[in-house]
């Protein structure tokens, strides 16, 4: 122990860079990845892909709408409105401090192409068509400095994410913490929580997941069961992009941080393509994003895995402990890569926290501290990591520290 509160141990953290490919169709309309080469130019189901803007450069904003083909507008307005975005329409290039230039992207119709041809150029700019077979596109797109020819309505849901990103303003995704106990009552939901309202104090945006729906409720660890929001249920039908402001605004706020958490009815069984479309918008916002996991892994937890950062193993200091622990760490680190163990005492004879670490083969993230007076603070309606002075709090404190400093991972 370092100071009477935990003692904090870093490791290093890397980066994925992954892959991103727009789900096109063939010509028998069968759906797939379609990739094809033109004129040396990289086209993914109908868009030249050039280097994407800048998170600076993809500003929130309106997107710009250029066209007078009334059919393709109403599709352009009805594909911002499914982004939840309001764009600015216009019939040729905008005069001077109308948009051209400062709006994060620009929809050219193919029918205004000519009419944007002397336009200043800029990045951001997506030709819009519907005729598959005129090969013309193409030779307008590069006169009008294009950087995606796309072609309705074969690449509307690419579109709707591109636009539904600009409106939102693109970030760094969320440092995302997954905090799962070595046993059943090993104290994870209680660090998840800490961990949560420490950083919200701090002035992260911060969202707490409840990924565990036998848990009985993370709203009611943190003293707002009846508070107004929503809970996973409400989400279970959700396919494709959720909108990370909007799910942001319909979750209680408790403690200046947001929380998905479960209702006290039916245990609603929610589909993997759901909890991958919540959590992915959870991390869109930015901030920190800490989950709930529960020691068992079906197909909607391994999405939740999947997109974490850094998995906490909480393990109390006894050997009964440390062998369940070995079993859920054999599981998780199957899906999770960065699996780390956060040791609580007290401690058995013979083992500390780097023993703990060793027997499990995982790095040793920290020792968690046992703060005696929190089960008295809690019936009275603090939360775990309340008391800023207390060794819960300053323990988690150093977590976050050393992940800022670490620029992200910790």
């Amino acid at each position: 122990m370092s100071g009477g509160y935990g003692r904090f141990v870093s490791a290093v953290h890397m980066e994925d860079r992954l892959p991103v490919l727009v789900r096109g169709r063939d010509s028998r309309g069968r759906g797939g990845f379609a990739r094809k080469q033109r004129r040396g130019m990289e086209i993914v189901a109908g868009a030249i892909t050039h280097d994407r803007p800048s998170a600076a450069e993809g500003r929130q904003g309106r997107p710009l709408i250029v066209t007078e083909d009334v059919e393709l507008l109403d599709d352009l307005l009805r594909l911002c409105a499914a982004a939840g975005a309001r764009p600015e329409v216009h019939h040729g290039v905008p005069e001077r401090g109308g948009g051209w230039e400062t709006a994060p992207l620009v929809l050219v119709g193919d029918d205004a192409a000519r009419r944007v041809r002397g336009a200043v150029r800029r990045r951001g700019v997506v030709l819009v068509g519907r005729d598959q077979d005129d090969s013309g596109v193409w030779q307008r797109a590069v006169e009008i400095g294009a950087d995606h020819v796309l072609l309705l309505p074969d690449g509307e849901q690419w579109l709707v994410d591109r636009i539904a990103d600009v409106a939102e303003g693109v970030g760094p995704p969320a440092l995302t913490v997954g905090v799962i106990g070595g046993r059943g009552g090993a104290g994870s939901s209680t660090l998840a929580c800490a961990l949560a309202v420490t950083s919200a104090r701090e002035g992260r945006r911060t969202l707490l997941v409840d990924a565990d729906p036998l848990g009985g409720g993370l709203d009611v660890l943190l003293g707002g069961e009846t508070a107004e929001g929503l809970r996973w249920p409400a989400f279970a039908a959700s396919r494709g992009r959720v909108g990370g402001g909007a799910l942001e605004e319909s979750l209680p706020e408790l403690h200046a941080l947001r929380v998905l958490s479960w209702d006290r009815g039916d245990c609603v069984a929610i589909a993997p393509e759901a909890v991958r479309a919540v959590l992915a918008a959870a991390r869109r916002r930015g901030g920190t994003v800490v989950v709930d996991l529960p020691r068992r892994i079906d197909e909607g937890v391994a999405e939740v895995l999947a997109q974490l950062d850094l998995g906490l193993l909480v393990v109390p200091a006894e050997l009964r402990a440390v062998a369940a622990a070995g079993r859920v760490a054999s599981v998780i680190g199957m899906v999770l890569r960065d699996l780390r163990v956060a040791v609580r005492g007290p401690y058995a004879p013979g083992l500390d926290d780097k023993e703990v670490a060793r027997l499990l083969g995982l790095p040793l993230a920290g020792e968690v501290p046992v703060e005696a007076g929190l089960p008295v603070a809690q019936e009275r309606g603090a939360p775990p990591g309340a008391d800023t002075r207390g060794p819960l709090a300053r323990f988690c404190s150093a977590f976050w520290e050393r992940a800022a400093v670490a620029g992200g991972g910790v």
